[in-house]
């Protein structure tokens, strides 16, 4: 998807992938696959288990993490809640940029549309750091996202391109299976 950071487009894959307990495996993948996890905490929840299952995904994938802090909104994300937050990350080996530490945690919230476009700009800082460039020469090489049967279609992967370009008409190979 197109996001504007400064005066520059740039060309940004997410991937969401629930916080639900089912979906670990999902999550694990995610990390595995991504450049940069931005994970969302709620900030009238906090960590909850899946956080930390989260943050111990993206660890073991060594990728870097922003906090994406949701819900600011809430009457129930005071300044006191949100300390509280920041320490429970802290436990977690995450310590806020606001307490002298390394990881950055930017307060949203999804309805109200705030913060997204300082979570984009920090995005866009990690990403210039990291030196993280697409290439588009060659055959396409991914990773499988999901997959799925589908009445009609038969079985479906969401598929993650990384390198090269697919094309309508090219073959896909995973594994045994190809299409």
């Amino acid at each position: 998807m197109p996001v504007t950071s400064g005066d520059t487009e740039k060309q940004v894959v997410f991937i969401d992938t629930p916080g639900h307990e089912a979906f670990t495996a999902m999550r694990a993948r995610g990390a595995q696959v991504t450049d940069i996890v931005v994970l969302v905490v709620a900030a009238d929840d906090g960590v909850m288990p899946q956080t930390r299952e989260s943050i111990s995904h993206a660890k073991a994938a060594g990728v870097p993490i922003i906090v994406a802090l949701n819900k600011i909104d809430k009457p129930e994300a005071t300044d006191a809640n949100i300390q509280k937050i920041l320490g429970q990350l802290a436990e977690e080996g995450l310590n806020p940029v606001d307490w002298g530490g390394e990881t950055e945690v930017v307060r949203t919230s999804a309805i109200e549309g705030k913060g997204v476009q300082e979570l984009l700009e920090s995005l866009d800082l990690q990403a210039e750091l990291l030196e993280l460039t697409a290439d588009f020469d060659g055959a396409a090489r991914g990773t499988v996202i999901e997959a799925r049967p589908e009445e009609g279609r038969g079985n479906v992967a969401n598929i993650l391109i990384q390198d090269g370009e697919l094309k309508v008409g090219d073959f896909i190979v995973i594994g045994r299976a190809f299409g």
